[in-house]
């Protein structure tokens, strides 16, 4: 198995010592995605709350990829501070993500145009008021969406890339898999740069998002998976542990709406299959939201109207709100009993826990080599 092979050589090359050499660092991809955010590799670190942390964002970029914030968790101050901590640690780009739908996103996404960050993920709303002021100051804007209408909204709205997230990603990913989403979506909009998300954790898989249309893939649950990340240890045990018997591999999932509101993958786990069972009752939605609203300091009357004029809406938000508890039981503390961990069946593919500079080079190194195979095969059969 070639691949497998490239990835103990790069392994062992960290060991001793030789990729941290300039000279045998793994070349710089030339993608639409690397040309645009100005990134030597085209990977990239989604924005994932408690784990994409300035910390780990700036390892990314340090490492040739791109970095994303998650702003989900932080305050308008909050946001700032990180943004400069970002700043403090790397001149390379990175960006900050925000989920427009949920409360403070505008607050964090204006904090983030007056310190021009250089890249916005939007996600779950329309942002053309935020990339009319990024533009301004020639910064980029990245959304994610999980299929065609979406994509040409945000496309109209001012997005400069896409992020496809696929049926295989962790957290948030639609109902078509990467497999089949990237090329449907990158032959419907030619023009448009694309980062693939769901699936990919290695130099094969960005290999394969490469040749089906993509220009650069966001690796969530890998990168979450490393020395830097702030993800519990405990919960990065469970993950690096593929095995059939009791580990975690790319079955051991659960893909669901009834958890926060919204359809996500997480975990397999006792307390996960009990809360995906069944949604919320009305009374317990409602009393949600106003327990979220007074932890917030949002005024009643405010989310009143919410709950009678936008149900929907409301009712997301409010089940977004009570799964907080779970996945910071999970991320944070490392209780895989009592909490949920989102996780992307691209978990199969994850058996260490390595620093972010050594999983970066080993994977470029893989996808060339895969890359490079991938060629001498398609050439040898039209020559036979």
């Amino acid at each position: 198995n070639v691949g497998w092979n490239m990835h103990q050589i790069a392994t062992q090359f960290f060991k001793i010592g030789i990729l941290h050499s300039t000279m045998m660092a793994a070349p710089a991809i030339r993608t639409r995605i690397t040309s645009l955010f100005g990134c030597k590799y085209p990977l990239i670190l989604p924005g994932m709350s408690w784990i994409s942390d300035p910390n780990l964002v700036s390892a990314v970029s340090n490492a040739g990829g791109v970095g994303i914030l998650a702003t989900g968790p932080l305050s308008a101050e909050e946001t700032r501070n990180a943004i400069r901590t970002i700043r403090s640690s790397t001149d390379k780009p990175f960006g900050i993500g925000t989920t427009l739908l949920m409360p403070g996103a505008e607050a964090n996404a204006k904090v983030a145009i007056e310190e021009q960050v250089p890249i916005i993920n939007i996600s779950l709303g329309k942002g053309d008021w935020i990339a009319e002021r990024v533009h301004e100051y020639n910064g980029k804007i990245l959304a994610t969406v999980t299929n065609a209408k979406h994509a040409q909204s945000a496309i109209d709205s001012g997005a400069d890339a896409l992020m496809l997230t696929g049926h295989e990603a962790a957290a948030h990913g639609g109902d078509v898999t990467s497999l089949v989403l990237i090329p449907c979506i990158s032959k419907r909009f030619p023009d448009v740069p694309i980062v693939a998300a769901g699936g990919f954790a290695d130099g094969r898989t960005l290999s394969a998002a490469i040749a089906l249309g993509a220009d650069a893939v966001a690796m969530g649950s890998r990168f979450a998976t490393t020395k830097e990340s702030s993800l519990a240890h405990q919960m990065k045990e469970i993950i690096a542990n593929p095995e059939l018997s009791g580990g975690s591999t790319e079955s051991d999932t659960i893909y669901g709406k009834n958890f926060d509101g919204i359809p996500a993958r997480v975990l397999k786990s006792a307390e996960s299959s009990r809360l995906n069972r069944k949604p919320a009752s009305l009374p317990l939605v409602i009393y949600r939201a106003f327990n979220a609203a007074q932890k917030m300091n949002i005024p009643l009357y405010k989310v009143i109207p919410g709950l009678i004029t936008q149900f929907d809406k409301m009712y997301m938000v409010a089940q977004f709100g009570a799964a907080t508890e779970s996945l910071m039981k999970a991320t944070v503390d490392g209780n895989y009993d009592e909490g949920v961990q989102f996780i992307g069946q691209s978990q199969g593919l994850i058996e260490d826990i390595p620093a972010v500079d050594e999983l970066v080079q080993r994977i470029i190194l893989e996808a060339i080599e895969t890359s490079s195979q991938t060629f001498e095969t398609l050439s040898e059969k039209r020559m036979t």
